[in-house]
Formats: structure tokens, sequence, C-alpha cells
């Protein structure tokens, strides 16, 4: 197996014995199409050296970007190698990037040039009723201004239903293109199927961990074991929801609780959200702001808390951090939305809380602080997730019948 990545240049070496191929994808960009629609012509072709040299069965996609992009599948497609894709973030489809609308309520991800183009608008900093006259202007104007060369602040906007018109055309021909599409959660699968896509193509195979049960917790500095111990593991980014736990245990200034979060924070791009999260915590000696966890101790520190806190605001595909915490035998609190409220069962091995309610979550967070047998209890029904080695297996799977069938195609073409 090679694993093939974009990268400021290309090159190769080797990571944990696996071989790593970058291909270059250039800083430039001289179109605004490349970002919405075929991708970088350049990278692509890029790619096409790797295949030729490395020849493979079968190409894996697993993003949907100007880097990884419809050119770059193609490339592929051109030499007969099938092609899996997997949708991971709601970024493959919704150009807002969170499947939520008006970045509020949960979408079911149809394709609509109007609606998307408005949610977009929106999105960057324009007001609803401005967006909404945005996403009816003619895609024909933002066609004539692309072709004048007119891009950037207004002139985007201005030219905004064109390119979620081409946007939209580019994942209607992936989906359209690849062979087989692997969906990470039922939610995913249910918008490809809304947009199209056959049921028949699309193979549901959620997420693994490869953490097994620890057997022992590991203590936690300074913690006060009559107290309720929460965590938050993740990106310090508004769309994880960081801010409403803080909110929530800041609302309850006498609750016996203590709430670490280990965050990765961003860089440039959210340091101003780092500084609201601070701003929020200070003073308040319950809530810490901890870098995070290194990944062979994940299982054992998160074993010493009562729950991990999941207060997404997007629709996870996951997430990942819900299988880490049962794994270690930990429920979850979490939004009931999207991958969350696929893995967690409410009122068995979790809580699920109306995502982003701050109400919600304070009035959660007391009914456990009086009443901690309703911790054990969830504790109890905790099952442990899939492993990365089943993942594994359903690829493998996935990829013999995918080459069988090419192979049956191939005989009968013959």
């Amino acid at each position: 197996m090679v694993v093939a990545a974009p990268g400021s240049q290309s090159c190769r070496y080797e990571h944990r014995g696996l071989e790593v191929r970058r291909f270059a994808v250039p800083d430039r960009i001289d179109d605004l199409r490349e970002l919405y629609g075929e991708g970088d012509a350049a990278a692509a072709r890029e790619l096409g050296k790797i295949l030729d040299d490395e020849c493979p069965d079968i190409v894996h996609l697993h993003a949907f970007t100007r880097g990884v992009s419809l050119r770059l599948m193609r490339e592929a497609k051109a030499r007969g190698i099938g092609v899996v894709f997997t949708y991971h973030t709601p970024t493959v489809s919704c150009q807002r990037g969170t499947l939520l609308r008006w970045g509020r309520d949960v979408c079911d991800g149809t394709l609509d040039r109007a609606a998307c183009s408005e949610c977009t608008l929106h999105g960057l900093g324009l007001a609803k009723i401005v967006s909404r006259m945005g996403g009816r202007i003619p895609p024909a104007v933002g066609h004539a201004l692309g072709r004048a060369g007119a891009s950037g602040g207004g002139w985007t906007a201005l030219r905004m239903t064109a390119l979620v018109e081409h946007r939209h055309a580019a994942v209607r021909a992936l989906l359209e293109e690849v062979d087989e599409i692997v969906a990470l959660c039922q939610w995913v699968h249910d918008l490809l199927v809304r947009n199209g896509v056959p049921a028949r193509k699309i193979h549901l195979s959620r997420h693994g961990v490869p953490l097994p049960r620890p057997s022992k917790a590991e203590p936690l500095p300074d913690s006060r074991p009559t107290r309720l111990r929460v965590a938050f593991l993740g990106r310090l980014d508004r769309t994880k929801g960081p801010d409403i736990l803080i909110r929530a245990v800041g609302a309850l200034p006498g609750l016996p609780v203590e709430a670490d979060l280990y965050g990765v924070a961003q860089s440039g791009t959210g340091d101003g959200y780092v500084r609201e999260l601070r701003r929020l915590a200070q003073g308040d000696s319950r809530i810490r702001l901890l870098p995070p966890i290194p990944h062979d101790r994940l299982g054992m520190v998160l074993s010493a808390y009562d729950f991990v806190a999941v207060p997404s605001r997007w629709l996870e595909t996951g997430p990942l951090v819900v299988l880490e915490a049962f794994a270690a035998g930990v429920p979850i609190i979490g939004s009931r939305l999207g991958g969350i409220a696929e893995l967690v069962r409410d009122g068995m091995d979790g809580i699920l809380i109306e995502a982003d309610s701050v109400g919600a979550w304070s009035a959660t967070l007391q009914r456990f602080c009086d009443d901690r047998g309703l911790v054990e209890h969830l504790r109890r029904s905790i099952r442990h997730p899939r492993t990365m080695d089943d993942v594994a297996d359903d690829m493998v799977a996935l990829y013999h019948r995918l080459l069988a069938r090419q192979n049956v195609e191939r005989c009968t073409a013959g």
C-alpha cells in the first residue's frame, strides 16, 4: 500500500513502514473555479505520475478539495483503476461546511443552488436578507463576471450562484463517477441517496478505535473525588462547542463539577475563539484548558472521568471521541445531532441534549451531581466499540468485491 497526499512539493518518504508520496499543489489560485469545481490541474498531473509509477489496483480517496479533486479522480479512472471515496465531513457537499442552515438548523443536505448560495453568503458574514437576495442572482451574471476576471469581496458575492452551481456539478460528477462510496454514518448514507446516489453503491462502515479497554484509570492531578468529572477532547473550534460546556458550568457557580478541556487550538484562524474560551473560564477553578492527551495515555486518562462531553454544533460523521470514551468505559453527554445521536443510546450509555442549549447542559450536569448513581447506571451499559481491525476488514472486503466486478466487466468487454 502507498499513501499519496497533497503537499507543498512533490517528494517521497517512509512513515511507520508505509511509503508516502507527496504531490505538489500550487499555492497560487488563478481562477476561483478551481476552489469550487474540478480542482487543480497541476496537482492532478502530479498524481498521475505517481499512478504510473505505482500501478495500484484501487485508489481510495478520503477528501474532496482543490488538491484531491475531480480531476485527480479522473486520472485514476483514465488508467482503468477502480476508485473508492469516503465521505468524511460535511465539507464534501456543503459549501458552508457544517450542514447547518443559516448556521443553526440541521440541513437535509439536498444540493439546491439558491438555498446553498444564500446560506454560503450568510456564512461569509452577509446579513440574511442580503444573502437571500444574493442567492437569487442568475448564474449567468456570475459566469460573465468570472470571464471578466472579477473576484474578491463583493464580486465573489455576485458570482456565488455561479460558483455554487459549479461546485454542485463537481460533487454530482464525483458521486456518479467513483465506483464505490463509503458512508461513515447513517445520515451520510441518507444524504447521498437524497442526492441521487444509488443505495447499492453506498457502504456503511462506521469508525473504529485502536484502543483496548484499560484495566486501571490514571489518577487526575488535583481532582476531588466528590466532584462530577467531565472531559472535553478535540479542536477548540466553535463547531465543536467547547464554549457551551464552559458556559453551562459557569451558569452554576456552586456546582461540584470539574470540566477539563483537552483542546487542539487551530493555528491562526482559531486564535480569537481560544481567547473567548479563556475569558469565559477565567476565575473559575473548576474549568481547566489543558493540552491534548498523548495518544498512548488516552484510554487511561479518560477512564478517570465520569463523562466525556461532546457538545458539537455540526453534524459529525463519528465522532471518534465518542468511540474513544466508550473504549475507556466512560459515558457521553452529547448533542442530539448527526453521528453523536447514532452512536449514543440516550439514557443507556449516555445522555443526548438538544444542540447549542447551554440551559439543557446546565440542567444535565446538575442532575448528575444530585444523583451520582445515574453515572454508574450509564457506565454499566457501555458496549465496547468497533475496532480499526473491523474497519480494515470492511475495506478489504469492499476492495475484493470491486476488483472481482472489474474483472468480470473486462472479461465481458473482451
